[in-house]
């Protein structure tokens, strides 16, 4: 094992269906949040903010696989996959529609 990693400190575990830690890492994750507030406010129609949170959501899902290939993340099993990419598309819409409203009401009219 890595030094840095051998320390006294648990490290996350993502366990086969966990809804608390699916929904907290769902709602925390960084690259989700980027990517829908950004997409949002790119988007001039709302049917894109459906694609923004597709797109939120493989990102997310892209940035948590590589956190647990690293090692920050600890997973138990399978099974908690189809979970995050679902809660992660759903929070992607959210930051995709605040990024899609904020961007309409800074336009000038």
């Amino acid at each position: 094992m890595h030094p840095a990693l051998n320390r006294a400190e648990p490290m996350p575990t993502l366990k086969p269906f966990d809804p608390t830690t699916l929904l907290l890492i769902a709602a925390l994750n960084p690259v989700v949040i980027a990517i829908g507030l950004w997409m949002g406010l790119k988007a001039d129609q709302w049917q894109k903010l459906i694609v923004a949170a597709l797109a939120a959501a493989l990102g997310g899902f892209l940035a948590l696989y590589v956190a647990i290939l690293v090692g920050v993340i600890h997973r138990e099993g399978i099974g908690g996959e189809a979970g995050i990419v679902a809660l992660q598309s759903v929070f992607g819409f959210i930051w995709a529609v605040i990024g899609w409203t904020y961007a309409r009401w800074r336009a000038p009219r």
